[in-house]
């Protein structure tokens, strides 16, 4: 969708380049709204920042937080997985295909990981599986997928919004445990959530 302003597409090629960028540019503001998972992009966002002596925010949406009849396990890192999910356990990750190897091969239980497309290649340990789907789901179809697969376990990253939801409401009305990923920790500067929020920070710049 066009927009009033000058647009860019694609990473910086590094640090040093993203560094040259703001001053072949003149930037004096930047605004960090990547995925609340994309903790490299954010580091080095706020790093460059704050070389140069550029103000820096940062916008995230909420996170998910549990409600009356969920069953939610937080974890800080993937690894802890192995020890809570039992094995047996039939498990549907929903943490996309880029997380999916931090979580380790969980020797005897059974995997299943979506991702938009064909998978180019096989599962990365035995017993696991790819399902191909492309959001948004409802919550009757993630009940439905839930129920098809015979899943016990859910694992979701805490990435916040309502569009990919659903899969927290379809679990809840299974009564299905859920593995929630914590976010990983941002870099110092300020917080915002919403978008009218980042831009009343820019006019605060004056």
């Amino acid at each position: 969708m066009p927009i009033a302003a000058r647009t860019r597409s694609g990473g910086f090629g590094g640090r040093e380049e993203f560094r040259k960028y703001t001053k072949d540019n003149g930037i004096d503001a930047i605004i960090d709204a990547t995925h609340p998972f994309a903790a490299r992009i954010s580091r080095r966002t706020a790093e460059v920042a704050a070389s140069e002596g550029i103000p820096c925010l940062h916008v995230v949406r909420p996170p998910w937080t549990p409600g009356p009849g969920d069953r939610w396990t937080e974890i800080d890192e993937p690894a802890e997985a192995a020890a809570i999910l039992p094995v047996g356990a039939r498990v549907f990750l929903a943490v996309g295909r880029q997380t999916l190897r931090a979580f380790g091969p969980l020797p005897g239980r059974t995997l299943y990981c979506r991702q938009i497309d064909k998978a180019k290649e096989p599962f990365p340990w035995p017993g696991g599986e790819f399902v191909i789907g492309r959001p948004p789901f409802s919550v009757e179809e993630e009940e439905a997928l839930f129920r098809r697969l015979c899943i016990d376990w859910l694992v979701v990253k805490n990435a916040g919004g309502e569009a990919s939801r659903s899969k927290l409401d379809a679990a809840r009305r299974l009564d299905l445990p859920v593995l929630m990923l914590n976010r990983p920790p941002l870099p110092p500067g300020p917080v915002v959530e919403t978008v009218d929020a980042a831009v009343a920070w820019l006019r605060g710049l004056g």
